[in-house]
């Protein structure tokens, strides 16, 4: 769940997320945050975006958010806007 990025020089181009990487853990991470809405930072992006673009689209930028805390979590064993925020 990448953000298409297309540069030439000077010139930068920023996509919508390309449908590159493994489709189940994609499935996943969008009915997590269809089911669950998550915490404060998962929560608080969801209702921002989806006053401006809409339900599908606040639920696939959430969904990125979540796996990008997974990530981190994972890599470092700590999930540190969580314990900013504690």
């Amino acid at each position: 769940m990448t953000p298409r990025h297309r540069e030439s020089d000077t010139t930068v181009i920023r996509g919508p997320i390309t449908k590159q990487g493994s489709g189940l853990v994609r499935w996943a991470a969008v009915e997590a945050v269809a089911r669950y809405r998550g915490g404060a930072p998962i929560k608080d992006t969801y209702r921002r975006i989806a006053q401006r673009k809409g339900n599908k689209v606040a639920r696939v930028a959430a969904a990125r958010k979540l796996l990008t805390l997974v990530f981190y979590g994972i890599q470092d064993g700590e999930i540190r806007c969580l314990k900013a925020a504690a």
